[in-house]
């Protein structure tokens, strides 16, 4: 088997494998990478649909599943995934074509010929195409996501996605249960952090969202659609919080999703008890009346770029009474980072000081360095390694830190770099 690098060498975006099994195409994912605002989406190697056998989607964020429907201008290739995947794909997808409008080289139609060719699949259900065979196994990362195993003449690849070895509240733990593995392609993103344990960042949460109430005042969370809300809404009813909680935007429809597909989280009880009980915001008129008394708001976007959390912010920011709780990633040059590194945010065109309480709390759906290294051990097999998606200092310092530490061949690789199995 060759397998070649088309996105997310030395940095996070624009996911992209090509695995060629004595000629038999398969594509391992096919993301966008969002660069600074105002500057444009990057996209992995280009592909020709006609050369590719199936594609195979890990999970539905953007920088492993956006870029797919670019297959499907002129062409028709089945396209592979679980069912919360593809269905949260296609939400994500068609949002970011409202919000970048003309940005992409593809539209609707291309969304909607990718969901016509798409091949819902479970996990463990091992698919033959041509001289290969693959299957999913849970990652731990996300609802419906997945690992991929590769297999052609007795060589098998192991390719990683996302991963959180752990799981979390909301999502098993990952299937590490693969037999022995030619090539392992690992994330890197957080092969540098040791995150705090996910315990200690839920109790942190709590009491902030305790302190807040009892003096009187609301705590916005802004939090990804995508799991994240719906994770803080867990967390919060786990405690038998006494007081409302809100969500709005984007995270509602994810809701419904989620709904649809109760046999992928680790306890559909807890979820729908978390969800049922909370209160779900539709129409601009209800937000403001919401918020009459203490209350927890949970809303997009995470990074507080646009979406509904603009308001919310602009409602909540300016008083002392009130609590900001950043519970995602901040990314450079988001509204979210400068809140975090400045205290400031901007209102009607000028940097104001906030003076509601702000907190940043970890609750990253990523393996930390530890859980990677854990991963590593149990891998069977004496598997060359490709360290990919995290910066170029991530890579690099975990691809030396894996051949010390477990004596593989490890490389962390460029865009059109090639590797046989």
């Amino acid at each position: 088997m060759n397998v070649k690098v088309l996105g997310a060498a030395n940095e996070v975006g624009r996911s992209g494998f090509l695995v060629n099994c004595n000629g038999t195409n398969l594509l391992l994912d096919y993301g966008v990478l969002f660069g600074r605002r105002g500057t444009p989406p990057g996209y992995p190697v280009h592909v020709k649909p006609k050369d590719l056998d199936a594609i195979i989607i890990t999970h539905a964020h953007l920088d492993h599943s956006g870029y797919v429907p670019s297959l499907f201008v002129s062409g028709n290739t089945d396209v592979y995934a679980t069912p919360p995947t593809f269905d949260l794909s296609k939400l994500l997808i068609e949002d970011m074509l409202k919000i970048e409008k003309n940005s992409h080289p593809f539209d609707l139609p291309e969304l909607n010929n990718m969901m016509k060719n798409a091949k819902e699949i479970g996990f463990k259900q091992k698919i033959i195409k041509g001289n290969a065979t693959f299957e999913l196994r849970e990652s731990g990362h996300v609802i419906g996501g997945s690992t991929i195993l590769v297999e052609s003449e007795k060589k098998r690849i192991f390719y990683t996605g996302d991963i959180k070895t752990n799981g979390s509240r909301m999502i098993r733990e990952m299937d590490l249960d693969i037999g022995e593995i030619d090539l392992l392609i690992t994330e890197s993103t957080y092969a540098k952090t040791e995150q705090k344990p996910r315990k200690e960042s839920e109790k942190e949460l709590i009491e902030f969202a305790n302190e807040v109430m009892d003096r009187k005042g609301i705590l916005f969370i802004p939090s990804f659609s995508v799991e994240r809300s719906q994770e803080i809404a867990c967390i919060l009813k786990s405690v038998n919080f006494k007081h409302k909680i809100i969500m709005d935007g984007m995270a509602l429809k994810v809701n419904e999703i989620m709904f649809r597909h109760l046999d992928y989280l680790r306890d559909p009880k807890v979820f729908s008890e978390a969800i049922n009980s909370s209160t779900a915001i539709r129409e601009h008129s209800e937000r403001k009346r919401a918020m009459n008394d203490p209350c927890v708001v949970i809303s997009p976007a995470g990074m507080l770029v646009g979406g509904n959390a603009v308001f919310y912010l602009q409602n909540l920011a300016f008083d002392d009474k009130n609590g900001i709780a950043l519970v995602s990633y901040q990314g450079e040059g988001t509204p979210g980072k400068k809140l975090l590194e400045t205290g400031k945010v901007s209102s009607r065109g000028r940097d104001v000081n906030v003076t509601a309480e702000v907190k940043q709390f970890e609750f990253s759906g990523h393996a930390d360095r530890n859980e990677l290294f854990d991963m590593i051990k149990k891998i069977k097999g004496n598997p060359k390694v490709w360290a990919i998606h995290g910066d170029s200092e991530s890579c690099d310092m975990f691809a030396k830190e894996i051949h010390e530490k477990f004596g593989l061949e490890t490389y962390a690789p460029a865009v059109n770099d090639t590797i046989t199995v």
